[in-house]
């Protein structure tokens, strides 16, 4: 929690509770825990997560379990059994929530944990949402007990760019999910045009949830001035140093540092054979887009998987195009998938160091939305995403500056347009 006491003021809310005393041992442990991460296999890897810390304050955990979840038929299931064997609270943070027959499903277990006591508080953002979640559905699980806010209400006009694009779940304060998927129907189906829908997500248990827990905390005290910065939401766990070393990365509009924008940075500036991207928009900034382009003049093997078309008719698809031509041209491989909608949002580096999140690969995701990352140091989750990223790589197809030059003229210019447009994509 003490990643997110920016100014203070949250030091305030646990000033004088169990949580304080907490958050002092965590800080005075964190120098030796990034000095074993650098000092073990990771080696030079685990500068990433010194300068995470340096920056962000985002601390390093080690007593974690990992699960990788590929797409809507791996997580929602996993979810929804959480979900019925919560036995105190759950909290849940998202930027997309429907009213369809899944978000139906978690109404009926979420209605039954409130009549068993468990404390039911869901944020959703309602630009997001806008198009999918209906006043009815609100209002039911509201009338049921349940707390249901919006995140930024759209009549804020001063905080309308400023989007929730987590998908945060924590249940008692010891599983969590964090990654790219919503709460909708749409992810199991597909969009209108599409086969399917392709995504990331993970489950995690240990010291970690805590860190999600204290993201779900800002933003709920934030939102409704609520202060979940109680130990009951934050239970203590025995000391453990053999789990998965992982760090939760979080950043929005009012961070000192683009801490996720920072993550991408190191992990190229790292690496020494290949950087493997997932992500459905390709809008990088100029120094993210020069430093793989220079991984790849350097001969690495630098890949990026995008989607080339949404369900909806965005314009950061087109302006992706542009930036496509200028990465391939530098010897990047940009493949575009096909058949269903790819969503992803991955990095992967020499088979050592990776991220799942909630950020893309967009001017937007590094400087304006509220994100999560999960920076997660350990070979073997790394090869299990490397090993996923080359199956997808089976329901891709190479993107060629040829072909797209070829293109007519009218279609590459409003490509460029759409790129002018760039940082509020």
């Amino acid at each position: 929690w003490h990643a997110f006491s920016r100014r203070g003021v949250l030091r305030k809310l646990i000033e004088g509770t169990e949580l304080a005393e907490r958050s002092k041992e965590l800080l005075a442990e964190q120098p030796a825990k990034l000095e074993k991460l650098v000092d073990g296999p990771m080696g030079d890897y685990g500068r990433v997560a010194s300068m995470l810390w340096a920056t962000a304050r985002a601390p390093l955990t080690f007593d974690n379990t990992l699960e990788i979840l590929q797409d809507a038929s791996e997580k929602y299931p996993r979810l929804t059994t959480d979900l019925a064997n919560a036995r105190q609270s759950v909290h849940l943070l998202y930027y997309e929530w429907a009213s369809d027959p899944f978000t139906e499903q978690i109404a009926d277990i979420l209605i039954e944990k409130v009549k068993a006591g468990v404390e039911i508080r869901i944020l959703y953002d309602p630009f997001g949402s806008f198009s999918m979640l209906s006043w009815s559905y609100i209002r039911r699980l509201r009338a049921a007990g349940i707390q249901m806010f919006p995140f930024a209400p759209l009549y804020h006009v001063h905080t309308l760019s400023y989007r929730n694009h987590r998908k945060v779940a924590v249940i008692d304060g010891r599983i969590a999910y964090s990654g790219g998927l919503n709460m909708t129907d749409k992810h199991l189906t597909g969009p209108e045009g599409f086969k399917g829908w392709r995504d990331t997500h993970a489950r995690v248990t240990g010291e970690c949830v805590l860190t999600l827990q204290s993201v779900f905390a800002t933003m709920w005290h934030n939102m409704t001035g609520e202060n979940l910065f109680q130990e009951e939401y934050f239970p203590e766990r025995p000391a453990n140093r053999t789990g998965v070393p992982i760090q939760v990365v979080s950043a929005g509009p009012d961070s000192e540092w683009k801490a996720i924008r920072h993550s991408y940075l190191a992990m190229l500036a790292l690496a020494r054979h290949h950087v493997y991207l997932q992500s459905p928009f390709l809008i990088p900034d100029d120094s993210l887009a020069e430093a793989m382009k220079t991984q790849a003049l350097a001969g690495l093997d630098v890949r990026v998987m995008i989607a080339p078309r949404g369900g909806e008719m965005s314009p950061a698809y087109r302006a992706g195009m542009t930036y496509a031509v200028d990465m391939a041209r530098a010897g990047v491989k940009v493949l575009l998938y096909e058949g269903a909608y790819f969503h992803s949002k991955t990095i992967m580096v020499d088979s050592m160091v990776s991220s799942i999140g909630s950020a893309n690969i967009d001017i937007r995701s590094f400087a304006i939305n509220y994100e999560t990352n999960l920076v997660i140091y350990d070979e073997r989750l790394t090869r299990e995403l490397e090993d996923d990223f080359e199956a997808d790589e089976r329901h891709c197809v190479p993107f060629s500056v040829e072909e797209y030059m070829s293109r007519p003229v009218a279609s590459r210019l409003a490509d460029s347009m759409a790129r002018l447009c760039s940082p509020l994509l």
